[in-house]
């Protein structure tokens, strides 16, 4: 067990719901570049999308599991279970910059149905789904699976070196 200064240490005490929030935002974000962009999902996007689902549902009933259970072991098994969810979601976002970038070939029609898809049931104009292969949107080079890759590894690595801190609060 490393020292941290109390800061840190907050932030390490806190990181469970700091998580839960940062996934929430990261959804919020694609979710708002959906409807307000126009940029619709791809199959991997899609798939990005879900991994984050999943780190808001193991944060959630680990934080409810802490307030029954305040355990140090706990925290720690918390902290380790969100970096593997992150370390899960930049896997996937890293698969799909290889896509986009030629690397590897990928069906980019999993998931999707066939034909095209109404997000409204009371409009007719279809929206066909956007390749995988084909980045909507890219920022000085970056597309939104490039930054979905970096800001994921990111929150993996700082949810495994909360895991090595001390759970308690200072």
């Amino acid at each position: 067990m490393t020292a941290t200064s109390p800061p840190l240490q907050r932030l390490v005490a806190a990181w469970p719901a700091l998580a839960l929030v940062s996934a929430a935002v990261a959804l919020a974000t694609a979710h708002a570049s959906e409807s307000f962009g126009g940029l619709y999902p791809c199959a991997l996007c899609l798939r990005q999308r879900e991994v984050y689902w999943g780190v808001i549902a193991i944060a959630l009933v680990g934080l409810i599991t802490l307030r029954v259970r305040p355990r140090p072991e706990l925290h720690r098994a918390l902290r380790l279970f969100l970096g593997l969810g992150f370390l899960t979601g930049a896997l996937v976002a890293s698969y799909h910059v290889a896509v986009e970038q030629g690397l590897v070939m990928a069906r980019c029609d999993v998931g999707v149905p066939d034909g095209p898809l109404f997000l409204d049931p009371t409009d007719t104009t279809p929206i066909i789904a956007p390749r995988c292969d084909e980045p909507a949107w890219s920022f000085y080079g970056m597309t939104m699976a490039g930054f979905n890759a970096v800001i994921s590894f990111a929150l993996a690595a700082f949810s495994f070196f909360a895991a090595t801190q001390s759970g308690q609060r200072p």
